[in-house]
Formats: structure tokens, C-alpha cells, sequence
């Protein structure tokens, strides 16, 4: 089957600067395409990312990596066999936890794959081992049928074949059987195919043992890389104290600047407010012009009042003047008509008693 894309997304890839190991370096110019896949052949996984032509990322996934979330769309993870740290910028926070999950996912897959792969070199080296213990191919060479005709009646070595495997415990009751059976000349062609087997196991060993070196450089190998990734994880870790204060100064700053931004907002409604009064001052002024001369031209009125009132003044003074001494004459004028209508009363009473005489 090959390798097999198994999740997909959309990010933008940065790298640590290998210079100063803090700052980011952007790995493309925008979001590019991120996968995981995995080889069936090698059973291993890997996150490969390209540019156009260019491979901006090919990290094989360990069982001893970790991907941190440094920030809500921001993650990152360490490669030692590139010698690098890998982030991914997303734009969702959905999107980080998915990858990080899946990050996780196959990384538990990658260290089953690892146990399996040890459990089967342990089971082959204690193998090879036994089979040490019991024949010595390359020293002693195949055996001969007399030493294999008398070590079948040997307990000791029923015993050590019987550790080396069902194969060899196979093979031995087969050579019992027909040694009993068959007559000499198939007891030497059995014996012949028996060092055909053993020559064949010999070659087998041989290549085990190449296999075995070529794993304890690997496994030497891998210990270094160990020993360099848990030193990178301390500078990690340091950074990433590093990258927590940075986030929470720049959480302040934040704050500082919504304020601002609030602060601002009022100035800029302040100024719009007075803009707005700036446009109504011409009319004010047109109507203070205005108001003015009306209040120049009641002024004057009221001067010309003013003098009409003392004018009036003058005329009621001498109205009142006049009014008494037509009260003064009237008053004289009411005494005399008492006084008359008096002596015509008197004059009326005489005649009135002169009629009644009369």
C-alpha cells in the first residue's frame, strides 16, 4: 500500500531560528497543506507539509515527541532528527485541538509500533542465544552422527535441545524415530540433510548477528538522540516560562490598549461634538449681530422714552396742580350752592307758612 495521507489541514509553518533558538522564522508564505501519514511497509508515521516544490516539512513522528499549545491558534513540537522545532499557526482554535489530538493519536500508535518492534528483537536475540548455548555453528562445525546418536540418549542435552524451540525438539524426535527405523544409508542421508539445515541456521546466524550489531548502533543512536531531546526539552521549557511571562505582558498590554482605544473614542466623539457646535457658532453670531442692533434700537427708543416720560411727568405735575385748584374753587363753589339752596329752603319754609296762614 505504500504511505497514506490519514488527516489533513491548513496552517502556517514556521521554524525556530537554528541562530538565536527564540524567534520564529515564517516557512510559508501562507496557510499551506498539512498531513499525517503513515507507511504500512515501515509501520511509521509522518508529518509532511510542501510549499509548491519545496518540503517545508518532513518530521517522523516518535513515541518520545510532545506537541505544546503555547497559545489558543498557536502550537509547536521539537524534531531532533532534523535538528529543529516545527510550529503551525492555525485559524481556529478547533483546528489546534484537532491536531494536537490526532498528534497524540499516532504518537501512542508510533510507540505500540516501537514496544512491538522491541518485543520481537528481544524474542529473536534470546533465540539466537539459545541457540548458542546448545550448538556452536561457527566453532564446531556440523556434528556427526555419532555425537548426534549419543546426545539424543543424554538428558542434559534433551534438555538444551528442548530450550532451543518446538523447530529443534521437532527435528530431534524425527531423528529418533527413523534412527530406530531406517537403515543406515537413510540415517546418512538424513545426517546430510541435517547439515544442510545446520549450514542454512549458520548463515541465519551469522545474519541475526549483523542484524544485532546494526540494531545496537541504532539503539546507541537513539540514545544519543534521547540524551539531545532531553536537553532540548529544558531550553523548551525554559522558553516556553519565556513565552508564558511574554503572553502575560502582552495580556496587560492588551488591556492597556482596549482603554485607550476607549479613551480615544471619547476624545474623537468629544471633538465630533464640538464640530458640531463649531458649525452652529456662525449662526449664533449672525443672531447675536442681529440681537445687537435690536438692542441698540431699543436703547435709543428707550432714551426717547425716557424723555417722552419726563415730559409726562411735568404734564401730570401740572394736571395735578391745576386739579386741585379746580378742587379748591369747586369746594368754594359747593359752600356758596349749600348756602343758596339753605336761604331757598328758608325762603320756601316762609312761604309755606305763609300760605297757611293766608
Amino acid at each position: 500500500m505504500g504511505e497514506q495521507p490519514i488527516y489533513t489541514t491548513r496552517a502556517h509553518v514556521f521554524q525556530i531560528d537554528p541562530s538565536t533558538k527564540k524567534n520564529w522564522v515564517p516557512a510559508s508564505k501562507q496557510a499551506v497543506t498539512v498531513s499525517y501519514f503513515y507507511d504500512s511497509t515501515r509501520n511509521s508515521y509522518r508529518i509532511i507539509s510542501v510549499d509548491g516544490t519545496k518540503v517545508i516539512i518532513n518530521s517522523t513522528i516518535v513515541a518520545n515527541m510532545m506537541f505544546t499549545k503555547t497559545s489558543q491558534k498557536f502550537g509547536q513540537w521539537a524534531d531532533s532528527r532534523a535538528n529543529t522545532v516545527f510550529g503551525l499557526g492555525f485559524t481556529s482554535e478547533q483546528q489546534l485541538s484537532k491536531f494536537a489530538e490526532k498528534f497524540q493519536e499516532v504518537k501512542e500508535a508510533a510507540k505500540m509500533a516501537r514496544e512491538k518492534s522491541q518485543d520481537k528483537m528481544d524474542i529473536r536475540s534470546t533465540r539466537i542465544d539459545l541457540n548458542n548455548d546448545t550448538f556452536d555453528f561457527k566453532d564446531s562445525g556440523p556434528a556427526s552422527p555419532e555425537s548426534k546418536q549419543a546426545s539424543s540418549f543424554n538428558g542434559t542435552d534433551d534438555e538444551k535441545i528442548f530450550k532451543v524451540g518446538p523447530e529443534m525438539l521437532l527435528m530431534k524426535t524425527e531423528l529418533e524415530s527413523e534412527a530406530e527405523q531406517s537403515s543406515s544409508s537413510r540415517w546418512e542421508a538424513e545426517v546430510q540433510s541435517l547439515r544442510e539445515k545446520n549450514s542454512r541456521l549458520v548463515q541465519d546466524l551469522n545474519e541475526s548477528s549483523n542484524k544485532m550489531d546494526v540494531w545496537k548502533k541504532q539503539v546507541s543512536a537513539c540514545k544519543e538522540e534521547s540524551d539531545a531531546l532531553r536537553q532540548k526539552i529544558a531550553e523548551l521549557e525554559l522558553q516556553c516560562q519565556e513565552a508564558g511571562q511574554e503572553q502575560q505582558r502582552n495580556a496587560e498590554l492588551s488591556v492597556r490598549v482596549q482603554q485607550l482605544e476607549a479613551e480615544l473614542r471619547d476624545k474623537e466623539q468629544e471633538v465630533e461634538n464640538l464640530r458640531k457646535q463649531a458649525e452652529i457658532i456662525p449662526q449664533l453670531m449672525a443672531e447675536c449681530d442681529n440681537i445687537t442692533s435690536k438692542l441698540q434700537v431699543t436703547e435709543s427708543r428707550k432714551v426717547e422714552l425716557e424723555s417722552r416720560m419726563d415730559v409726562l411727568h411735568v404734564d401730570v405735575e401740572d394736571s395735578r396742580q391745576k386739579q386741585s385748584g379746580v378742587k379748591a374753587e369747586l369746594k368754594k363753589l359747593t359752600e356758596v350752592l349749600d348756602a343758596k339752596i339753605e336761604e331757598l329752603h328758608d325762603f320756601r319754609h316762609g312761604l309755606s307758612r305763609l300760605g297757611a296762614d293766608n
